[in-house]
């Protein structure tokens, strides 16, 4: 049982440190490194060079959340069941809704703005419905991508704190 938590842990650790990284350090740094060296269309290549590996994450979290979900079963199965199994469960589940939602939905609606415009979708007129879906989209995507975050700090807090996991 105590691999099982684990590995629970393992995969709460990698797919929620994952997310942090991106957000807090990878998409800064790339558009850090490349819009200054093309003011004009950096940006633009920026968001499509961030794109690119936040769809590779994006594949291996929902790996990730497969696998958490079966190493829940399994530990549902073998027992003794972990405190609050059905609430991890149920996060677990939501988080990786949450992903998919992101991935195979709005991913794609964004790269589709971005392919209509020449350059950065910023440098579009604020009244311009292409920039408005956007900012929209990218804001939902974001939001998703933090609520993800705390739901997975949540479930390495509770694996933690349950003496009986």
């Amino acid at each position: 049982m105590s691999l099982l938590r684990f590995a629970s842990l393992v995969v709460l650790a990698l797919w929620t440190g994952g997310l942090a990284v991106l957000g807090l350090i990878a998409a800064p740094a790339i558009f850090d490194a490349i819009e200054p060296h093309d003011p004009e269309s950096g940006r633009a290549l920026a968001g499509q060079v961030f794109g690119v590996v936040f769809d590779r994450f994006q594949r291996l979290a929902w790996a990730m959340g497969g696998l958490l979900l079966a190493l829940y079963g399994l530990r549902a199965a073998i027992g003794p069941r972990p405190r609050r199994l059905g609430l991890r469960v149920w996060a677990a589940a939501a988080m990786l809704g949450m992903s998919l939602t992101g991935g195979i939905v709005i991913a794609p609606r964004i790269d589709a703005i971005r392919r209509t415009t020449s350059s950065a979708v910023t440098s579009l007129p604020d009244t311009d419905p292409r920039k408005i879906d956007f900012r929209r989209l990218h804001g939902l995507s974001t939001a998703l991508m933090v609520l993800t975050l705390v739901a997975g700090a949540g479930l390495i807090w509770s694996e933690t704190r349950d003496p009986h996991a």
